[in-house]
């Protein structure tokens, strides 16, 4: 056993002198594996932290949750033209979604009407995202109110002036002062500050409550009336835990075909939306986008390893007298054979590691840039990163070394001088 170790120390040891006395060979041959190295691991690194911005963006909402609406959250085989023909749910639609589907923990009718400008006296703040929901959205998306509180179900039903505003929003216009009580004007109309929302920071696609409005939908409703285009109608549905979705769901489509009087032979002229459905979705995209990813710096990374596998071919050329010496000598093949190897394998590691804190040095600066968007270097990225960069060294290495190990001596020698 002491005698393999010592034959991998000094094969180890003659591995380490080579590359030293030979620096531009090795910065050649570690820039091809750190590109390679670079590429995996910088594209796994952006996708995990893509994927993990997006989770965290809907992590307010249960995986259960459903959106009933005419648009589709993900790909559909009803042409384009047959869905814009579709008609909007309504709210009465939703009042009897609410009263008559079973297992419903929450149910709640939400409009989107874009953005408005909001003011209190001189201060005003524009491209606010007004959300007008009935009460229950606030136990469907687990608000959380820091000041004040949340309408209602009867300030929600009378469509009471009150609002809630985001956390940026009081701050912009309020400043130090305690909103809770004052009047805003929006839509032309003097609403009752009752609560502001927890600040939450900016999302991946520069959506925040902290920038959001929340009032009473039919306060809206009266102002838009329920047929009007520019705004888009959705029920969002919060089912009971420990529910059969599948047949929840089914259920809930034969409700809407029914209080539509949709005949037996025709399609839904709905969406039924399910949020697992569409983080499934989000999963398949960036799962998609880190094979295509790691194949591009797989590729990157066999360049790097056919260039370490050059250079070694090189290095047994050059070094062939000394190999004859040491033969003569009494040295073993695997002596020679791990000689190569280790240089190779030594070679596409610190390639890796050089790789590896590029990655890191350019997540950090990247963070620093984009705010509340995290880059995310995990650990399982760096081990598959390292590993591979061994594996490329070991296979980029192994015939050179073969090929050194089995020189005859006399011919080394008589070759070499």
């Amino acid at each position: 056993m002491l005698i393999y170790l010592r034959v991998l120390k000094e094969s180890f040891n003659f591995a380490v002198n080579a590359l030293v006395n030979n620096k531009l060979r090795t910065f050649l041959s570690l820039l091809g594996v750190t590109i390679g190295i670079f590429s995996i691991i910088g594209v796994l690194a952006a996708v995990d932290s893509l994927k993990q911005e997006i989770k965290g963006s809907i992590s307010s909402l249960d995986n259960s949750t459903i959106y009933v609406m005419r648009f589709s959250f993900g790909p559909t085989d009803i042409p384009q033209w047959k869905r814009e023909q579709f008609p909007d749910v309504t709210f009465e639609e939703y009042q009897y979604i609410k009263r008559s589907m079973p297992n419903v923990k929450a149910t709640s009718f939400i409009l989107n009407v874009g953005e408005e400008t909001i003011k209190y006296e001189d201060n005003s703040v524009s491209n606010v995202q007004v959300a007008p929901v009935t009460n229950d959205y606030y136990d469907i998306e687990e608000l959380q109110v820091v000041n004040g509180r949340f309408y209602n179900e009867q300030e929600s039903v009378a469509g009471a002036p009150v609002i809630v505003i985001g956390d940026q929003i009081a701050n912009s216009l309020f400043g130090g002062v305690d909103p809770i009580g004052k009047k805003v004007r929006l839509y032309g109309r003097k609403l009752t500050v009752i609560g502001v929302l927890k600040k939450e920071g900016t999302g991946l696609f520069g959506d925040s409550k902290d920038t959001v409005v929340i009032l009473p939908v039919n306060l809206v409703r009266r102002m838009y009336g329920d047929n009007n285009k520019s705004v888009f109608p959705a029920i969002i549905i919060k089912p009971e835990s420990d529910i059969d979705t599948p047949e929840f769901v089914a259920l809930l489509k034969q409700k809407i075909r029914a209080h539509r009087g949709l005949k037996p032979d025709e399609v839904d002229d709905f969406f039924v939306n399910q949020l697992q459905g569409f983080t499934d979705f989000i999963d398949n995209i960036t799962s998609t986008m880190s094979t295509i990813g790691g194949f591009i710096g797989m590729f990157s990374l066999l360049v790097g390893g056919f260039g370490i596998a050059n250079i070694m071919f090189v290095s047994v050329k050059e070094r062939t007298n000394l190999i004859g010496i040491q033969k003569a000598l009494g040295a073993k093949k695997r002596f020679i054979l791990f000689q190569f190897l280790f240089e190779a394998i030594i070679l596409a590691v610190f390639g890796g590691l050089i790789g590896l804190i590029l990655v890191w040095l350019i997540s950090i600066s990247a963070s620093q840039f984009t705010g509340d968007f995290q880059f995310i270097l995990s650990g399982s990225n760096m081990f598959w990163g390292m590993f591979s960069s061994t594996i490329i060294g070991l296979i980029a290495g192994i015939l050179p070394a073969i090929s050194a190990s089995r020189l005859d001596p006399v011919e080394a020698i008589r070759t070499g001088m």
